[in-house]
């Protein structure tokens, strides 16, 4: 197989993936929504695809009662609800390796007996994971190390992940990490957060370090601003409590799009690893500008149609304040992006699904063309979901005499592009666990480095000032339009229309 850049697409040689040695995967709440929604589909995945080590154990914790066989029964029933059929004979050697073992969550003697069941299983290589509410992370933490699972036995590693949110602002999440490092060292903590193991998420380091048409314009000398968008046309889905007190800033705007907007504006790393990507991810943070309260809008949608407003879910108060929709405009100050806006923008129960970075490009300084109306500028767009992939917009000259101009578009997506199906981000992010990859995963710095730069946004959100009413199933508050018409800029539509408006 040619290994010639110049050959054609497809022909050249992929370095070999790794395949991860035998694990014990521990489950804390195995029996638990995100366990059966998300984290067993995703097993199932690499079980089926053979990335799993053939004596690799899944080792279901949870508080109910119930032995192997009922476990596997429940987790095969959960596979069939949330994937589809399953294959018998992938299922009969996947089941056989599922565990149960009770106990509570901070109680060291359901720990010990774990610890027990781990060392029948004869696994020296451990993995763990919170599958359960952000309240128990520390004690389960806690119970772990006085149950000695926080170390290892010779020849092998203990690693916790833990789920967002981690933490509820900057003090807990602090408190929370030194409770953790008190049991466990920074290197064993993996703080997940699956929008980074989005393919596109990803694709942004290769498009712009592997690719010189892009980086060199990748700054503000190009750039006139920056577009995050998460748009959502679901409620609050039956978490109507959870979000009543978490709201939209604290549910996707600390962990996703901060995220993304640190991918967006970090520099080069020396190399493509865990902590040299992290160190420059939290520069950018470091650099970012707290929002002032001017540059942040807040709605809430309300009943339009037969769609209910959000005071109407179940779990929420009937004179909630709480905000589902948020616009910020964000400040990264350091010399590649000062001067350069990042508008980012989510809410609840909007008219589309989809989550998109977009560069708006500067304008020429001199167009030699006569033109009817003002030049569009030129603009990159990476979808995140659904139909992940690339579209660049620019202009060029309609067919006929004359010069006209119109807008024309690359497009470049991953279901069309190639025959493997992008693998789902918990699959990606489970496997470098086991792999003890850490590069699309959290530190301690980052996590704390996120909650300082929307604290003005949490007192703002949680002051108690209704926010301003959209209808559901519409495109957001009217002043989330005006935070960027005041600089004369517009949103681009969300789910990147070909035909380029808007911006």
């Amino acid at each position: 197989m040619s290994t010639n850049p110049d050959a054609p697409d497809g022909l050249r040689a992929d370095p070999p993936m790794p395949s991860p040695d035998a694990v014990a995967f521990v489950v804390f709440g195995v029996t638990g929504d995100l366990a059966t929604r998300k984290l067993m589909p995703a097993l199932w995945a690499l079980h089926t695809q053979g990335s799993l080590h053939p004596d690799t154990r899944l080792v279901g914790y949870a508080r109910s009662e119930g032995d192997d066989q009922a476990l596997r029964v429940r987790m095969r029933d959960a596979l069939e609800r949330y994937v589809g059929p399953v294959d018998e004979d992938a299922w009969r050697d996947f089941g056989a390796r599922i565990h149960a073992v009770r106990g509570g969550y901070d109680d060291p003697e359901g720990h010990r007996a774990l610890g027990a069941r781990l060392g029948q299983l004869g696994l020296p290589r451990r993995l763990f994971y919170t599958a359960t509410p952000p309240s128990t992370y520390a004690g389960i933490a806690d119970a772990m190390a006085e149950a000695g699972l926080n170390r290892a036995p010779e020849g092998g590693w203990a690693r916790l992940v833990i789920e967002k949110p981690f933490g509820w602002d900057e003090d807990s999440a602090r408190e929370l990490n030194a409770r953790l490092r008190a049991s466990f060292d920074e290197a064993q903590i993996y703080r997940i957060d699956h929008y980074l193991a989005k393919e596109t998420a990803q694709n942004l380091a290769v498009l712009r370090f592997a690719n010189t048409l892009f980086e060199p314009v990748w700054s503000n000398r190009f750039v006139d601003h920056v577009q995050i968008t998460m748009a959502e046309p679901m409620g609050v889905e039956g978490r109507g409590a959870f979000y009543d007190e978490a709201g939209v800033v604290r549910d996707v705007f600390q962990n996703h799009l901060l995220q993304l907007l640190a991918l967006v504006a970090m520099e080069p790393p020396a190399r493509w690893e865990a902590d040299a990507v992290r160190d420059e991810k939290v520069k950018v943070l470091r650099a970012m500008a707290c929002p002032h309260a001017d540059r942040a809008v807040f709605g809430q949608y309300v009943a339009s149609g037969a769609m209910p407003g959000y005071q109407d879910e179940d779990g929420v108060a009937p004179d909630s304040t709480q905000a589902t929709y948020a616009a910020v405009q964000f400040d990264v100050h350091t010399w590649r992006w000062s001067g350069v806006p990042f508008y980012v923008r989510s809410g609840k129960r909007l008219a589309d699904k989809a989550s998109e970075i977009v560069l708006h490009f500067k304008t020429p300084p001199h167009v030699p063309f006569e033109l009817g109306g003002p030049l569009a500028a030129d603009r990159l767009v990476l979808r995140v979901t659904p139909n992940e992939g690339i579209r660049l917009h620019f202009n060029a000259k309609l067919p006929g005499q004359g010069i006209r101009l119109g807008r024309v578009s690359l497009d470049f997506a991953y279901e069309r592009r190639f025959e493997r199906p992008s693998p789902d981000a918990y699959e990606t992010l489970l496997l470098d666990a086991m792999l003890g990859d850490a590069t699309l995963f959290m530190r301690s710095d980052e996590v704390e480095a996120q909650w300082r730069v929307v604290t003005p946004l949490l007192e703002c959100a949680d002051g108690g000032a209704a926010p301003q009413p959209y209808p559901a199933g519409g495109r957001g508050p009217d002043a989330a339009d005006r935070l960027l018409a005041r600089e004369g800029r517009r949103w681009h539509p969300p789910g990147d229309p070909a035909d380029g408006t808007g911006g």
